[in-house]
């Protein structure tokens, strides 16, 4: 079993940036797919980022451009970097981690994942 916890969130005006890390324990870390998801108010929980043990990255389409997944094996931490930051990104994002090595459609998929981290809070001011 793997255990996350996120770290990162906070209040940023629109245009800035902020860095979200996620250290996972537990199990193998480089065996898995490690996913971010965020939930706004009143809304779906969303895919946003997610990349392979591998290192290949995906990403939702409104954040292509502006955000940067990464992950460091040795560190079991996976991080997403958030650029030019706008209110439609406030959400608490959840990091995640999948038992198997995903390809990009099966990595958007909110099922595939069994271990979910408690999320941390952005909020974006206008």
């Amino acid at each position: 079993q793997v255990q996350l916890v996120e770290s990162g969130g906070g209040l940023v005006q629109a245009g800035g940036s902020l860095r979200l890390s996620c250290v996972a324990s537990g199990r193998t870390f480089s065996l898995t797919t490690m996913a971010w998801f965020r939930q706004a108010p009143r809304k779906e929980r969303e895919f946003v980022a997610a990349i392979t043990w591998r290192g290949s990255t995906y990403y939702v389409d409104s954040v292509k451009g502006r955000f940067t997944s990464s992950r460091d094996n040795a560190k079991t931490t996976v991080s997403l970097q958030m650029n030019s930051l706008t209110p439609e990104d406030t959400a608490r994002y959840y990091c995640a981690a999948a038992p198997m090595a995903y390809s990009s459609g099966s990595a958007s998929y909110s099922e595939n994942y069994n271990t979910w981290g408690q999320g941390t809070q952005v909020t974006v001011s206008s």
